[in-house]
């Protein structure tokens, strides 16, 4: 097998809609084992396997797999791939416990990191200028369904085209850097909203040039170094202002 072949096996898209729900029997012992076996089902029976041959390939799935659910379908092409091309047992689990860890600590960086918080802001941001509710709702609804579509796609076709060579694949699309961009557009986001909010302060109460001071330099530190704080702590910044303006308005 080539990283060049491009011929899809026969029901690779039931596989590919199965994993939509592949968290569907998560649990301790094999975490996304289970729902990666539910996937590749449609796979097997294509391939002709029926009975026990076709129980036994199942089980074969089955074992400890944790990866990043929108990240999995990479795994899961790549296998469906190797299993096409009749690659043994072993070197398939061999290829899937060297692939998760790579696929969970990416999709983290990416999506719970990055991807959802900087969506959630915009929303925010439209709340703040006077949208009516719906508008913020949908803008986050599509934005953030459009990501992780766009990357469950994108992870399977992969998966499907290039097998166990989907690692360089992997490695060249640089999302540690692309997380790193959408994480800086969110810490904008955070910024402006920060920053307004200590301004629609000053307007409507006149405290003075202390808190119009604060709303500048909340606005320019965010702009400037918001990238490079932790999570945690910024997350900390906005609890502490959040309450300092609880306890103003009391």
């Amino acid at each position: 097998m080539t990283n060049m072949e491009t011929e899809r096996p026969r029901g690779w898209m039931s596989s590919f809609l199965r994993q939509f729900i592949i968290q569907g029997s998560w649990n301790y012992r094999s975490m996304l084992g289970s729902g990666f076996s539910y996937c590749m089902i449609p796979l097997l029976r294509k391939r002709g396997l029926s009975g026990q041959e076709l129980d036994d390939a199942v089980r074969s799935h089955m074992g400890p797999f944790n990866a990043h659910p929108y990240l999995a379908g990479l795994a899961l092409g790549a296998v469906a791939r190797m299993e096409g091309s009749g690659m043994n047992a072993e070197k398939i689990e061999r290829f899937k416990r060297a692939i998760q860890g790579s696929l969970g600590g990416l999709g983290d960086l990416l999506i719970w990191g990055a991807w959802r918080p900087a969506t959630l802001l915009l929303a925010l941001v439209l709340v703040w200028a006077g949208a009516p509710p719906w508008i913020p709702v949908g803008v986050f609804l599509f934005l953030y369904n459009l990501g992780h579509l766009a990357l469950r796609w994108w992870g399977y076709s992969r998966g499907l085209r290039y097998g166990e060579d989907v690692g360089v694949q992997l490695r060249s699309a640089e999302f540690s850097r692309l997380g790193g961009r959408v994480f800086s557009g969110g810490t904008l986001l955070l910024g402006i909203l920060v920053g307004a909010f200590l301004a629609s302060r000053l307007a409507a109460e006149d405290p003075g040039a202390l808190w119009s001071f604060s709303g500048i330099a909340a606005f320019g530190v965010g702009l400037k170094f918001g990238h490079r704080v932790l999570r945690g702590t910024t997350l900390v910044v906005v609890l502490v202002i959040t309450l300092l303006t609880a306890l103003g308005n009391a």
